[in-house]
């Protein structure tokens, strides 16, 4: 994949057009038809005071960002269908059924899947997620309107749906909630600043950028030692309990993505990496006997620095350069 085409290139939007081999990913009507960007921006939030629920048809293969009510209905044999959808960083997105028209004894299905997953790859990873990959997975054919309303772990979920017969389908409303402690979350945009804070929990959380970035840490507070190390990642952070680590890859599950740096020790200052994966994420691993927190911005990088490279780089998985 040229560099160029990395930055003009969605993350997201590259598998879902791969699973459907679409040659272009279906915007929203509302949307500007040529700046696929916009399906993630803040603008097309419309939950506001006094103003009516949007409402749309969700189609096979679809994005929502953005609160509202969507239905669905089968034109024709549906076989292969999902919807992804992303809230704020510090949210949690809620998906109530208002109707459900379909034939489970058909074969017809209508599941809901706590994160995201493409290829086989999760977000979150299995490591980072507090339910098994099993239980991730709310099936209505199973539990039907007993289970009316959903609520995602984090700030991405995903519907995927099986509808034979033409006529069929169903509705559902999403709402979103605020989370005072996001653990993890896929960033909407490629650039921003955000603080993951850890309180006292034994837990992983995982913040994922699906660009090329350059990230800079501010600040970073794991409750223990002081001082900065920033280490060679085959040499990793030893025994020490808590710490931050920086990984990058082709794929979506932070399991399966390359070390590219560890921070053991708290600090306060500047330690920028420049990453130029398709997918980097800021994990930090926590023990639970300390209050963790990290500071830290990004944005996308330009094509001439992924053209023009500087510094230390790792080939093959992705550019990277301290």
């Amino acid at each position: 994949m040229s560099p160029s085409f990395k930055l003009q290139c969605h993350f997201i939007l590259i598998f879902l057009m791969a699973l459907r081999g679409e040659n272009r990913y279906l915007e929203l009507r509302e949307a500007a038809d040529h700046d696929p960007f916009l399906l993630f921006g803040a603008n097309l939030k419309r939950e506001l005071a006094g103003e009516p629920v949007y409402r749309r048809a969700l189609r096979c293969l679809d994005m929502l960002s953005l609160p509202g009510q969507f239905t669905f209905t089968a034109d024709r044999p549906q076989l292969h269908c999902a919807a992804f959808l992303i809230a704020e960083p510090e949210e949690f997105i809620t998906i109530h059924y208002d109707l459900v028209s379909i034939d489970c004894q058909r074969g017809d299905f209508l599941k809901v899947f706590d994160g995201w997953i493409l290829k086989g790859e999760k977000f979150p990873s299995s490591q980072d997620h507090p339910l098994a990959t099993t239980e991730r997975y709310i099936d209505f054919c199973d539990s039907g309107l007993s289970r009316r309303s959903i609520r995602s772990s984090q700030n991405v979920a995903m519907i995927f749906f099986r509808v034979h017969e033409p006529g069929n389908g169903f509705t559902f409303t999403i709402k979103t909630d605020p989370n005072l402690f996001p653990c993890n979350a896929i960033s909407q945009t490629p650039s921003g600043r955000f603080t993951l804070v850890v309180p006292h929990l034994r837990r992983n959380c995982s913040f994922s950028i699906i660009y090329p970035v350059v990230i800079k840490i501010s600040d970073l507070t794991l409750g223990h030692l002081h001082g900065r190390q920033l280490k060679n990642p085959s040499a990793g952070c030893g025994g020490i309990g808590d710490f931050v680590e920086l990984l990058g890859g082709p794929g979506l599950d932070p399991s399966k993505m390359m070390p590219l740096a560890d921070l053991c020790y708290s600090f306060h200052g500047p330690a920028q990496m420049k990453i130029g994966c398709d997918n980097t994420v800021v994990r930090m691993v926590s023990s639970g006997k300390h209050m963790n927190r990290v500071t830290f911005e990004y944005r996308q990088l330009e094509p001439y620095e992924l053209e023009n490279p500087s510094g230390n780089s790792i080939q093959e998985i992705c550019l990277s350069s301290v």
